[in-house]
Parts: structure tokens; sequence; C-alpha cells
């Protein structure tokens, strides 16, 4: 039972009405009066379950003085004393157990909570260089926000389409990739799934000296774009090519996005996903460009076809990508290990990102305009 109903009730048991609540009522200081308004009449709940506000018939109401003494009672037992008024503590706890019957925590509580996860997962490179009880600080968050999920069948409602990008990570980022969570499906023992998982380990390592970018995915109603951007040294050092000892490298980078397509079903709880394609889109390496986007691409499919006829007990793996948590702003996903993967909805645009733009010059033409822009100061 709600506070805001608990009173009437209690009243009606008594068979007091409204009009006798004037004594007591008037008796009480203004910030009483306030906080009555406030803790016990709810000023967000239905029309229906509001009682008569009685202040605005009090002063016209008579008073059958036989019932203040009970009144007086119940102010008494459901702790309207001005004292707890005073010291800004309304006691809730003389409220009988059920009215409070509502565990979940509230809507201040769960930004409180997101403002924090958010906050960790931007000190720990969306989680890659989290420590172990940061991730473990994560998980209990995580588990707070999945326990008060506010979209039942969060993969059915239109707020899970748009483009969401990854702010955090109990997992490699790129593990974000249906590409990846195919990979995954293949393994048919926990043996399999542990090599994988030192694979994957084995694979951010050796791209230890790349900075990832942006890490995105594009929901549409049948489809699922990853997009994973990434930067690396174009020229390692200066003294392989040169007589200088600085040992830096070259202010100038080889980017690009590496794009994974999925088709997908939507289960209620999560989507199916059955890989389709991975190409990389706006390289920015002369020539290799051009034939990337002339529909250089891997199609996974034709592969998994060949198993298919070849291998009798071979089928092609549908990994499904729960998601947990879905709001407006955010999304929680897990994988088929319950690895967690945070969204932020950055817009409702159900397109890729076109990538068309990207000058394909190693980034020479921007490092020649900053030149000229810092130093020699020559224009036409």
């Amino acid at each position: 039972m709600t506070k805001a109903l608990f009173v009437p009730v209690l009243l009606c048991s008594l068979k007091i009405d409204a009009f006798s609540l004037v004594k007591p009522f008037q008796a009480l200081t203004p910030v009483a009066r306030s906080r009555i308004h406030t803790d016990l009449w709810d000023s967000s709940s239905e029309p229906s379950e509001n009682p008569v506000v009685v202040e605005s018939v009090l002063n016209s109401a008579s008073v059958e003085e036989s019932k203040v003494e009970e009144l007086e009672n119940i102010v008494e037992k459901v702790s309207l004393a001005e004292a707890p008024f005073s010291e800004g503590n309304f006691a809730t706890k003389e409220f009988p157990s059920e009215v409070n019957n509502d565990d979940k925590p509230s809507s201040d509580d769960l930004s409180s909570v997101i403002i924090k996860l958010i906050a960790l997962a931007s000190a720990t490179g969306r989680g890659e260089f989290a420590t172990m009880a940061q991730k473990e600080q994560s998980e209990e968050w995580i588990k707070e926000l999945e326990t008060a999920n506010p979209t039942p069948q969060p993969t059915n409602s239109p707020m899970a389409k748009g483009t969401w990008e990854l702010v955090y990570s109990s997992t490699q980022l790129f593990r974000s990739s249906p590409f990846f969570m195919a990979g995954r499906a293949t393994c048919s023992t926990t043996e399999e799934a542990e090599q994988y998982d030192w694979f994957c380990d084995m694979h951010r390592a050796a791209l230890a000296a790349s900075n990832v970018g942006a890490v995105r995915q594009i929901v549409s109603d049948t489809r699922l774009v990853s997009e994973f951007e990434v930067k690396a040294g174009a020229v390692p050092f200066l003294s392989d090519f040169t007589p200088f000892s600085y040992s830096g490298g070259w202010p100038v980078t080889i980017d690009g996005a590496i794009v994974s397509s999925a088709d997908i079903t939507p289960t209620g709880e999560g989507w199916e996903i059955y890989m389709d394609t991975v190409e990389i889109k706006g390289s920015n390496i002369p020539g290799l460009r051009q034939v990337l986007d002339n529909g250089v691409r891997l199609g996974s499919r034709g592969l998994s076809n060949l198993l298919e006829d070849n291998i009798a007990t071979y089928s092609t793996p549908k990994p499904i990508f729960e998601t947990t948590y879905l709001s407006e702003i955010l999304r929680i996903s897990r994988d088929q290990d319950g690895k967690v993967f945070v969204y932020s909805k950055t817009s409702d645009n159900q397109e890729p990102t076109d990538y068309s733009s990207v000058e394909s010059d190693l980034g020479f033409l921007k490092l020649l305009e900053g030149f000229n822009d810092s130093i020699t100061k020559f224009y036409l």
C-alpha cells in the first residue's frame, strides 16, 4: 500500500470523514502542513489515488468534537508531529511495512548509478584499463540497473533502433562486433571458449600500437552494423630513415574503420545474429582506398554455406546478443558468456556512417595545412 492511500484507508476504518480533520490539521505549523502534502499526497500520483485536499475545505467544515481525540491519536501514530518535520526527517518508519513494498531503486538512485558507471568508464578507457576491483564495482552497478530495467522485451522496442556508441565493456572493445560474436559461437566446449578468449587477448596485444577510436552499433529493424574505428602509426621511427637521433614516429597515421554487418532477428530479450560481411571503410591509404571502395569485402556466408554442405555436423552459428537494460539514452547488452557492453545513444539515425569524405593521403594534407598555419603562415 502506498503512502498516498494509507491515511484515507485508516480514516475510513475509523469512520472519520475528511471534515473531521480540521482542528488537528490547523494546529500544525505551515512547515508541517507542507510536509503532509509532499509526503502523504504525492503530486505525481494518479488523480483517482489522491484523497480530497483537506486544507481547501477546512475553514468551512463543521467538526464533531468527539472525533478530534481519535484523530489526534492517528496523527501521533503516523508521526505527523511537528518535531520530525522541523528536523527534516519524516518518520515513515512508523508506517506498516506494507506501505513501502517496492524495493526497486528510485529514479534518483538509478541516475546516480549511471553517473558513477560512466565516470568509471571514462577514467578507464571504456574499461580497457580497468583493474579487477573496478570491473567488479562496475558489474555491481550494472546488475543494479538491469534489475530496474524500465523496458520489457527491449529488442522489440522502437527505442532500441538508432546509433549507439560503446562507452564501457568488460572485455575487448572489438568483441562488440557481430563477427567476433559469431566466432565465439563456433566454440562448442568450455575449453574451446577459453582458447578463443586467449586468441582475442593476443589479438588486442598485437594491436597495442594502435589507437581505438569510436566503437558504435547502428541498429535498424533487421540489421546491425558495427563500426570500429582505429588509427595506427604510419612510419614507426624517424631514425630508421633519417640521420636524426629522435626516436619518435612521424605525425601521420593509417586510419580506417572495420565495419561488420549482420542480419538480426529480435527475440524480445535480445537479437539473434546472422553474420554477413566485414569490410574496411574510410581508409586513408592511397591506392588501397580505391580498391576497398570498389566493393572488396569478406563475405562470411559463402564460407558458412561451404562448410554446411561438406561437414554434416556443422551449422552456421547464430549467437544471441542479449539486451538487459534499455532506456532512451542507455543500453546494456551481454554476449553469450555474459560479457558486458554498455552503449550510449547518440541519435535515432539507422544509416551506417558515410566515410567518403575521408582523404586517402595518410594525413599528409592535414599535416601540411597545420604546418603552414602554425609555422610558415603562407597563404595565396
